[in-house]
C-alpha cells in the first residue's frame, strides 16, 4: 500500500530546515506533527520534599534541553543564585548549546559529551571530587544511575520533571498510513488514548530498541526502524520505504 499520510509524535520542528520537510516536499506525502507525550514541570515544594539542597552541589549532569530549563526554574523558584563556580556536564554538544539561553558560556566551566551518557562518564570521573546533582524526568534510563554508581562518584537524582501522556481524543477519526514513535512513551500514550486500537493496514515506524520492544510487547508489527547502519535517523528510513511502496 502506498504511503500518503504520516504522523510523528513529536511536536513540529521549529527549523525550517527539517528533514521532515524536505521529505514532504520530495516524497508529496503529507506529515503532521502531534506530541503523544509532553513535560510537566514539578513544583519547588515537592523538590524541598526530596530534600534537595541546590547550595549542596558543585555540579550539575545535564542530560537534555528539558533538565536545563527546569534546573534554572528551579532554581529560580528557590531563590537560589547558581553561582559562577558551578560545573556544568552536557550529555551532548546540542545540550550545551542550549545552556548557552540561562549562561555566558566561554565564562562557566562546561564539560561536554559526544552523545551517548556513556560517551560523559569520562568526563565526570575524571571530576570523581565533585558532588554532582542529577535534574531529571520521572522516566529515567537505568543505565544512568548505574553509571553514575559504577564511577564511585557522589552524587544525587532530583525528579524537576515528569513526562505525561497527552490528550489526543481529537485524533479518535483520523487515520494515517504510518505512525512514527521514539519512545515507549509514546506507544503508552496511544493505547491510553486508544485503548481498542487496531493497527490493520497502519505502519508502524520506531526509533530505538526500547521503543521496538515497547511495540512488540503491545502485540504490534513494526515495519520501519532505525537507527541502522544504512539509514541512522528516522527521516532516511521513511525515505527507504515510501520510495520502495510508493512506485510499485
Amino acid at each position: 500500500m502506498k504511503v500518503k499520510t504520516i504522523l510523528i509524535s513529536q511536536p513540529e520542528p521549529k527549523i525550517e530546515n527539517s528533514p521532515y520537510f524536505e521529505l514532504s516536499e520530495r516524497q508529496k506525502v503529507k506529515i503532521d506533527f502531534r506530541s503523544f507525550i509532553h513535560v510537566e514541570g514539578v513544583p519547588s515544594k515537592e523538590i524541598r520534599q526530596q530534600k534537595i539542597d541546590l547550595s549542596k552541589f558543585s555540579a550539575v549532569i545535564l542530560t537534555s534541553r528539558n533538565a536545563i530549563d527546569h534546573f534554572f526554574r528551579i532554581a529560580e523558584e528557590m531563590r537560589f543564585k547558581v553561582p559562577d563556580t558551578m560545573k556544568y556536564f552536557c550529555q551532548s554538544e546540542a545540550v550545551a548549546y542550549y545552556l548557552q539561553k540561562y549562561v555566558v558560556y566561554r565564562k562557566r566551566k562546561i564539560y561536554v559529551g559526544k552523545r551517548t551518557f556513556s560517551e560523559l562518564s569520562p568526563l565526570i570521573k575524571k571530576y570523581k571530587d565533585e558532588t554532582f546533582l542529577l535534574p531529571t524526568t520521572d522516566k529515567l534510563k537505568p543505565e544512568v544511575p548505574e553509571t553514575l554508581n559504577e564511577l564511585g562518584v557522589s552524587w544525587k537524582e532530583a525528579v524537576f520533571y515528569r513526562t505525561v501522556i497527552s490528550d489526543l481524543s481529537d485524533l479518535a477519526n483520523v487515520s494515517y498510513d504510518i505512525l512514527v514513535f521514539f519512545s515507549p512513551s509514546g506507544i503508552e500514550s496511544l493505547f491510553h488514548n486508544f485503548p481498542d486500537f487496531k493497527q490493520n493496514d497502519t505502519r508502524i515506524a520506531v526509533f530505538g530498541n526500547t521503543t521496538i520492544k515497547a511495540v512488540e510487547e503491545r502485540g504490534l508489527r513494526v515495519d520501519i526502524a532505525a537507527p541502522t547502519p544504512e539509514t541512522p535517523s528516522m527521516t532516511m528510513a521513511l525515505k527507504k520505504y515510501i520510495e520502495k511502496v510508493n512506485k510499485k
